[in-house]
């Protein structure tokens, strides 16, 4: 039953990376309002191409997830998005954190579920 329901876990975070992953290349789902200074940081990061960067990252770890290659990996790596998601909305733009304390939740469920696979580098 424990390994069905991390299978659910994985694979909604999987898409939901993909598809927020996928939309900063290709846009097909409609941009949300910023304003002040949520906006300056936002356009910052649109112009250094740093958004390029995390759709990248975002794609290639839903897919690893979505696959089961390197999940548990991809699950780490995803952890920087998913807390500067939420520090960007607590900071900047808290009425929208929503979506971003449900992705770091969902990245927390899925790295407790690979950790077995973190023994060797948690021991002290």
């Amino acid at each position: 039953m424990k390994s069905k329901i991390f299978l659910v876990v994985r694979l909604l975070f999987a898409i939901i990376l993909l598809v927020f992953g996928i939309n900063k290349f290709v846009e097909f789902l409609p941009p949300f309002e910023l304003e002040g200074s949520a906006l300056n940081y936002f356009t910052a990061l649109a112009e250094s191409k740093t958004l390029d960067l995390v759709g990248v990252v975002e794609t290639v770890a839903g897919l690893s997830l979505l696959l089961n290659k390197y999940g548990a990996l991809w699950a780490v790596i995803m952890m920087s998005v998913s807390v500067n998601a939420v520090l960007f909305h607590a900071t900047l733009d808290p009425v929208n954190i929503g979506p971003a304390l449900g992705l770091l939740i969902l990245n927390i469920v899925v790295l407790v579920g690979y950790k077995d696979r973190y023994k060797d580098l948690l021991r002290a």
